[in-house]
């Protein structure tokens, strides 16, 4: 038995919706939707994601608190007393606390080091006691509002003071079991250091100066210095390397608009 095809048409009407085929007729018909109903059910089915809400982002003002070596051994020196620190602010509330300069790595994230509040109460305490220490480095996102804390390798509070160009980050590490000082050089989003070279044994003891002084940056060629104390300087090329950092989510796509203010 053939059963032949044929097709209808959904058509407003009065009385019916759908032309069928006529009495006494056999066969199938075959739905035809005109293009413009077909593209608003598809529409309705699937809608449009609503536009995505701008988040505002940025550092707010300095202020000083009380700092010191035995609040934070790894981190203070032995002369400080206070620390600048300021907020980071996403949608109009503290989000972090930070401290230094911040490093703009493209038109939408920037890093900057973030600054602990801790919690210095014993049990005993009837009052509450808090104290400062600098903490990791973040990563941050403008468009998205995230913050993210950076792993750097070999990164020791103690020792590493980062100098940031592009989306590199240059100082000198510590090895895992704290004896062997390196010179580093870490890219953000990348899962090993470009650079990790041994410098020299280290010995951590009370009022030691820093092991290295700030690395030093030049972009043509890409190379970077390092000035570990008491020893020879070191410089490295970086060759052929391009940014790893994905920036995932809703951007603006005018190339001349630069990054806001941090």
């Amino acid at each position: 038995m053939r059963i032949g095809i044929r097709p209808c048409f959904l058509l407003p009407g009065r009385d019916s919706l759908l032309r069928l085929p006529p009495l006494g007729q056999s066969g199938v018909c075959l739905v035809l939707l005109p293009l413009w109903l077909l593209l608003w059910l598809i529409a309705g089915a699937h809608p449009l994601g609503a536009v995505t809400k701008p988040h505002i982002v940025f550092l707010g003002s300095w202020k000083n608190v009380p700092y010191s070596v035995t609040g934070d051994p790894a981190g203070a020196l032995p002369e400080e007393k206070q620390l600048r620190v300021r907020p980071l602010m996403v949608d109009g509330k503290v989000r972090e606390w930070t401290n230094g300069e911040s490093h703009t790595i493209t038109d939408r994230s920037f890093v900057v080091r973030r600054a602990l509040r801790l919690n210095d109460s014993l049990p005993g305490d009837k009052a509450e006691r808090w104290i400062w220490q600098r903490g990791p480095w973040l990563l941050i996102d403008r468009v998205k509002g995230t913050v993210t804390a950076l792993h750097l390798p070999d990164y020791e509070p103690t020792v590493s003071r980062v100098v940031w160009f592009r989306d590199y980050g240059a100082y000198c590490g510590l090895s895992t079991s704290g004896k062997q000082l390196y010179a580093v050089v870490a890219q953000i989003a990348a899962r090993k250091p470009v650079i990790a070279k041994k410098l020299f044994a280290w010995s951590p003891g009370e009022n030691q100066p820093p092991p290295c002084a700030a690395a030093v940056w030049q972009r043509e060629p890409l190379r970077v210095t390092f000035q570990p104390t008491g020893a020879a300087t070191v410089s490295y090329s970086l060759v052929g390397l391009s940014a790893v950092l994905v920036e995932e989510g809703d951007g603006n796509d005018d190339p001349a608009s630069g990054p806001n203010n941090h």
